[in-house]
Parts: structure tokens; sequence; C-alpha cells
């Protein structure tokens, strides 16, 4: 028995596709955390983020077993209504990746369907899923994005001495320049944001609100990090991590441009590695990069791998896999105009552009 609509109830075999409320948090976030192959960015606290900040729709799917109800898979989806680019469903926007979990591959095939259904019920061009892994090799796929992690060891004293002899002088050169690293949380909000506010006007980008990284500490307080590198007491670098099961998430990270010159990378990142292995996690994804970028290289030096990520999609009004990224040609004149704005103009208008930009 199927459901006629993406808000009734969908029977299917030994269990049923649903609408998630607020009540289903606790049981939604147990069963991510326990589930194999689950992410930071399945977790409930995203949809309060998401529907708080950005007001966007929220429309998450869980899947409960009959008759005894407990869940079975979860699918977090945030709708997108933008004119400039369009409406999008998307799973999940603004982070590294996010997607379904089900230990059932039959469980995860309905929340498909019915993420289909509801894309076509709220007029959504198409359904983005961004995948670690791909749910169906007939889907349109783009694999643009990588995610380049660390094996960590609880020693990393191990990974130092892997590293290449030129790799450890550059980060023993970097000591020398007088760089420090802080970590904290709310209290260093204020430095991480001028520093990815600088970061991301270089790249042409805009920067979302200030408040955005304050509500994901204030959902996340236990599981988000701020990292600091300063040159003589002056932040000149900055990381905002994320920790879900055995795994660090590098979110966010920017650099004040006028510092670039004495590389404070190297010793950030690697005071926050030594802080992962020594605090128990064995994976550190050092964020998404596109492939063959200056990204992706600089964190190979750290014996990072790439590991696909998989866009998905499912087709409504969209034909094609859409384009929306930094290659797409049609973009450069607005990157080119972005980077040419002051800051404090970039981030007062950035935030309204950027809720809209997957």
């Amino acid at each position: 028995m199927r459901a006629q609509n993406s808000t009734e109830t969908a029977l299917a075999g030994d269990w049923k596709i649903e609408p998630a409320t607020d009540q289903d948090a606790a049981a939604w976030d147990a069963y991510v955390q326990a589930t194999l192959g689950s992410n930071f960015y399945q977790a409930y606290g995203w949809r309060s983020v998401n529907r708080g900040h950005f007001r966007h729709e929220t429309p998450y799917l869980l899947a409960r077993t009959v008759p005894d109800g407990a869940i079975c898979g979860v699918l977090p989806l945030v709708m997108i209504r933008s004119r400039l680019f369009g409406n999008i469903l998307s799973s999940m926007p603004f982070v590294n990746f996010g997607g379904l979990t089900a230990a059932n591959p039959a469980v995860a095939h309905d929340l498909l369907d019915r993420a289909a259904l509801l894309a076509r019920e709220l007029g959504a061009d198409y359904t983005e899923l961004r995948l670690l892994r791909p749910l169906d090799d007939a889907l349109p796929t783009a694999l643009h994005k990588v995610s380049m992690s660390i094996a960590l060891d609880a020693d990393p004293d191990r990974l130092w001495n892997a590293f290449t002899s030129k790799h450890r002088t550059n980060i023993r050169r970097v000591y020398k320049n007088a760089i420090e690293v802080q970590q904290g949380g709310r209290e260093l909000l204020d430095a991480f944001y001028d520093l990815l506010s600088q970061s991301w006007r270089r790249l042409g980008t805009p920067i979302y609100a200030k408040g955005y990284f304050a509500d994901i500490l204030r959902q996340f307080p236990e599981q988000t990090r701020i990292f600091l590198a300063l040159h003589e007491g002056t932040p000149i670098a900055t990381a905002f991590n994320g920790y879900f099961q055995d795994t660090v998430e590098g979110m966010w990270a920017g650099t004040a441009p006028e510092y670039q010159k004495l590389q404070p990378n190297y010793v950030l990142y690697w005071e926050m590695i030594k802080h992962a292995c020594e605090s128990g996690y064995r994976h550190f994804h050092l964020g998404r990069s596109s492939v063959d970028s200056n990204a992706e290289q600089f964190k190979k030096k750290w014996n990072a791998e790439a590991q696909q990520l998989y866009w998905q999609y499912l087709l409504n009004k969209s034909q094609e896999i859409p384009q929306l990224n930094v290659n797409n040609p049609k973009f450069k004149l607005a990157i080119a105009a972005w980077q040419r704005l002051p800051l404090r103009v970039t981030q007062l208008l950035g935030p309204g552009l950027a809720r809209s930009i997957p």
C-alpha cells in the first residue's frame, strides 16, 4: 500500500515511511549515532539550524519498522526556493554532504521514492543528494567533489614520522614565525567570522550571517570547535570543525590574505590533527575539495587520501544535472564583482544570497 501524498504514511514491507516531527529528534539521533555509514550532517539538530536561521522548509523523512515503530532509516531534506538558482530539494545544503542512512537497501529505495514524490509536491526543479557512497548507479551523478581524509593514530608522532621531510621542515619553519593556535567555542566566533569573511570575499563567495555559525555552536556545543592561528596575538587563520562518532569533520576554514605569506595553515592543521589524535578520533575529513584543486593538493601533504563524493540527482522539472559551481562561466562576472566589494558590504549583502546557494 502506497501513500497518495508525502504527508501520509506509506506502508512498504515491514516498515513505513513518514514525515519526521520534533518528537522524533532523540530517536532520530540515536539511530544516526548507532548506524554505520552515517555522518554528522544527518544529525537532527541541523533541521533547527536550517529552519530557524534560514527559514527554509525542512521536510525530514524517516522509515519506521512495523509494528514496533523503531526507526530504520532517515533522510534529512531542505527545500530552497530561489529566483536566481531555482527550487532545490537538497540533502544537505551549506555543508560538506548529507544524504540518507538506512541499513536495508530496500528502505533506502523507499525513502528515495518518497523524496521524489515530495519534490513534485513542493515544485522542486530537482532533488540533490550529497553522498559519501552512491545510492543507485542509474541516477544522474556528478563527481566534481572529493573529501580528503586522514587515518589518525592515538600517537600523533606516527603521523609526523610518515610525513615527507620537506613537509616536516615546512611545519617547523612556520612555528618559528611566532604562530600559536587556540581552540574554543563561542568566544572565538568573532575572530573566526572576520577571517572567513575575508577568505570568502577573496574567492568571490557570499558569506553566511554570523548568526548561522552561532546557531550551529548553540545546537552542537559538544560536537563543534573553532581553532585560531595567531601571529603575535593577531588572528590570521581559522577553522571550524565538527565531531561525530570517530570522525572529525573539517567544515570551514579561512586565512587573512595579508598573512598568507606566513603559511599559518601548516601549524593550524598540525595542531588540529594532534588534538584529534589525542582525543581518540580515528579519521579526520579535512573538508570537501574540488577535484585537482589547490586545496586538494595541500591536503595531500598530510597524507590525506581522496574519497570520492557523489552528488546524485532525482530530476523533476530539470532535465539535466545542474551546474551550480564556480567553474560555470555564467557566474564568472558575478564572482569578479564580489571580489571587489568592501568586506563590510559582503557581510551585509552576503547572507541574503548565501541562503539560496546550496
